[in-house]
Parts: C-alpha cells; structure tokens; sequence
C-alpha cells in the first residue's frame, strides 16, 4: 500500500503460562494505508484482536516491529507509548466500558483530562461530539438510560475527543441490533470520509463488506488474497 500509517514487520506473539507457549500470531507483515478503511477477519482465537492491540499499542509482540506513523512503538517506554496512543489513536471496543457512575458527556471528557486539555475546553468539545454522533439530548444521561446503540455512539465520541488519526475498533456492533448497527455504521463511514483511518476487527459478514480493504488472520497469520 502506499502511504501506510500502520505497518508491522514479522511480528511474533507468544503466551507463557506456566509451561505451556502459546503463539497468537506468527511473523505477521501488514500495512495499512492513511484513510483506509479496513477490516480484521477470522476465525476465533487465530490472532486478530492480538493484533489490534499490538498496533494499537495496547501490549508488546515478543518479536518483530510495529510502526505507527513512522514511530516503533517496540522503542518506546510506556510513558511515550501511552502519549501515542492518546495522540493518534481512538479505541471502540464491543461492551462500550462506559464509566456507570458518570454521564455520557462526563465519559467523553475522561480522554481529555488524561490528556491535561483544560477543564472549560472538555465541557465544550465533549458536547460537540456528542452531538457529531447524534446525541446532543442525551449529554447528561448514564449509561443505564441509554440502548446499546447509543452506549456505543458515546463510545465512539470518547474515542474521538483527542481528534486521533486512527479508530481502532473491536466488534464494535457485536451487540446491537441491526438498526443500532446501521447507525454506528453510517457514523464510522462519515468518519472515514473525513479522513479518518477506520481499522475493524470483525466476525461480521456485512461490516467487512463495507470495507476498502480486508486482512485476514487465521493460525495467527495473514492469509494473502
């Protein structure tokens, strides 16, 4: 691909528990293009969210290299790597892990007091990614007033409130109906024609027909097209 803002170099992971290794992914080489659209796919268990966090800066491989932006995230302590991530990359994952406690623009405002962005400047930017994502009505509601659908909408204006490069998400519409799929859908595609890189891991069929590109995993490889 041309212009890859994600590349990873014969990555390797491996689990250790007790005496027993397990590979997750075996010398996977992949890139993905700036302001693609791409989805993960394969079977359960053969490496794709592995990978997802491996790109995503969320675990280490144990060989290997993963470049975001140009930057080998294996080089980086976790100070930096945290600093990375919380620049360029948003996080969708599947159960919403929305803060029960706090209202829907509250948990928007959470990336953003990691990020030390002033306090007035969160209320305002938090409000407005609420209302991107359809749910100006719904700023000072919890999670428990909320449908699945909308719970994943926040979700999705939490991972936008430092303005990433790269949306990185785990079956983000595993557990909506079809309407509520359809929305987050039509959200994430308007998001890709702004410029953002869309990167989903997916068992679903009609997610990854939607996509530019797909990259499939199984026994922790790439399967080429």
């Amino acid at each position: 691909m041309n212009s890859a803002l994600i590349r990873t170099e014969n990555v390797a992971k491996v689990y250790e528990s007790g005496d027993i290794s397990t590979a997750a992914l075996r010398g996977v080489t992949m890139e993905i293009a700036k302001g693609s659209f791409t989805c993960i796919v394969g079977p359960s268990g053969h490496g794709k969210s592995t990978l997802m966090h491996l790109i995503g800066g969320l675990d280490r491989p144990t060989a290997g290299s993963v470049y975001v932006d140009g930057t080998d995230l294996c080089c980086l302590d976790n100070r930096s790597l945290a600093r990375l991530r919380g620049g360029k990359i948003g996080f969708v994952f599947q159960f919403f892990n929305l803060l029960p406690g706090l209202t829907a623009k509250e948990n928007v405002e959470t990336s953003m007091m990691l990020s030390g962005v002033p306090e007035k400047e969160q209320a305002a930017r938090s409000r407005e990614l609420l209302a991107l994502v359809g749910l100006a009505d719904k700023a000072d509601s919890k999670p428990s007033q909320l449908s699945g659908g909308q719970q994943q909408r926040v979700a999705i204006a939490r991972a936008l409130a430092n303005d990433p490069d790269i949306l990185l998400m785990d079956e983000p519409t595993g557990n909506l109906d079809s309407a509520a799929e359809k929305e987050v859908m039509e959200i994430l595609h308007a998001l890709h024609r702004h410029g953002k890189t869309i990167v989903i891991v997916t068992h679903n069929n009609d997610i990854a027909g939607q996509a530019e590109h797909i990259i499939q995993v199984k026994d922790g490889q790439i399967l080429l097209p």
